[in-house]
């Protein structure tokens, strides 16, 4: 799988997690010099707190266009580590 922005692959795997839709990309897939934090976060009742991410490439931004839990509740340890995209990323095969 990957996910693209802009011209640009932010994230290649061969073994994402798919969680309520979303593919879950492993930090090591990552292009994470594109990437910038965001001081925004979100709560899932059985994932747990998720930190966002800013993607920029090419001189243009995508605020808050990944999320990551980066200690999910039990219910949710495979994506432990693991990165997902919205806000126009695509992710395809």
């Amino acid at each position: 799988m990957k996910a693209m922005w802009n011209g640009e692959i932010l994230a290649d795997s061969n073994n994402t997690v798919v969680v309520e839709g979303n593919h879950y990309f492993p930090k090591d897939s990552v292009n994470w010099s594109l990437f910038s934090s965001s001081s925004k976060t979100s709560v899932c009742p059985w994932k747990g707190t998720a930190s966002y991410y800013t993607v920029t490439v090419n001189g243009e931004q995508n605020t808050d266009a990944a999320w990551l839990y980066p200690t999910p509740k039990d219910k949710a340890a495979e994506i432990k580590d693991h990165l997902a995209f919205w806000k126009g990323v695509t992710v395809t095969q």
